[in-house]
């Protein structure tokens, strides 16, 4: 949103090594560095890009953050879907105005804010997540980016397979799968997708993306599907000092891409030789725990919810105020 800094609004504060915060802004409210504070009344009502100087002299620029930077900042109940993955989803699953997408599951609503953003007003996102405490911390981080609940959202807790299969056939244009083992609800995406929609699952480990793709083929009812990765490389450029970043952001995850054929089309296939497929005996039960995945704790995951809850609250509270 544009416009000058308002309370409630979430401002990314930069210092002069670099380092960002990103705080909530209220009327009367401080922020604490471990030199000086800066009072957010110096921010409200000045234009977003200001520069602002603490008690100590520090000076800040600040910033209304970039649906990038808040994804990066916000309260995470699971992991979430880094940004150069999240760009990638929209491009090659073709995400635009007036879709009809469906999410699953939806972890920390990272994927959500960008698959909402991307179908704007005229389309609509259903997300479907098992865990009610992860709903919980996504519905409320999607009200504080948003400044409360889009209408063309739909949260629902529940087994994407389930859900789906309870509904009307070809309800949706795109599917994006972020989940354990994607390849088990092929069927019942496989009903919803509308004939020339796109389904696109974002996997971790190899053993997921082999199993996912053979699930796809087996149907014969999907495009042959399209395995990538994308990775990201910083460069560092000083005068004549340019050079590659000594890091970079590389796995984060695979990408599976397919569309859906019209109901009796058989697609042309390459012919290839036969090769050896997962079977259920090859590979170990599929938990977080089994593909790597750190468990958040039941008192970590009370304190993200909080911190998303104040974070609509206060944006609520705003609104109201306005």
């Amino acid at each position: 949103m544009t416009g000058p800094f308002r309370a409630g609004d979430r401002v990314q504060l930069t210092g002069h090594k670099g380092r960002r915060n990103t705080i909530t802004l209220a009327a009367g409210g401080m922020f604490h560095t471990h030199r000086g504070t800066l009072s957010h009344d110096l921010l409200i009502g000045a234009p977003d890009g200001s520069v602002v100087t603490g008690s100590d002299g520090q000076r800040f620029l600040a910033l209304k953050p970039l649906l990038t930077d808040y994804v990066m900042s916000m309260p995470r109940g699971a992991a979430i879907v880094y940004p150069k993955d999240a760009g990638q989803i929209i491009a090659s699953a073709d995400i635009a105005l007036g879709q009809r997408v469906v999410e699953a599951g939806v972890g920390s609503g990272a994927l959500t804010l960008w698959l909402l953003r991307a179908v704007g007003d005229t389309g609509t996102v259903h997300s479907i997540e098992r865990r009610q405490e992860f709903a919980d911390v996504a519905a409320d981080n999607v009200a504080g980016f948003f400044e409360g609940r889009p209408d063309r959202w739909t949260l629902t807790t529940g087994d994407l397979s389930e859900v789906l299969d309870a509904g009307d056939p070809e309800v949706a244009d795109r599917v994006v799968l972020d989940m354990l083992a994607p390849w088990e609800t092929v069927p019942a995406v496989q009903r919803a997708l509308a004939p020339g929609g796109v389904v696109i699952a974002y996997i971790a480990t190899v053993p997921q993306l082999s199993r996912t793709v053979e699930a796809l083929r087996d149907t014969g009812a999907f495009t042959e599907p399209l395995s990538t990765e994308t990775m990201v490389r910083g460069w560092h450029v000083d005068g004549l000092a340019v050079r590659p970043d000594h890091r970079m952001v590389a796995h984060t995850g695979f990408l599976v891409t397919a569309r859906r054929l019209a109901d009796g089309a058989e697609a042309p296939r390459t012919s290839r030789r036969p090769a050896k497929t997962f079977a259920d005996e090859d590979v170990e039960l599929w938990t977080p725990g089994a593909i790597g995945e750190r468990e958040k704790s039941p008192k970590r995951i009370r304190q993200v919810a909080r911190q998303a809850a104040e974070i609509a609250e206060a944006r609520r509270t705003a609104d109201d105020d306005a």
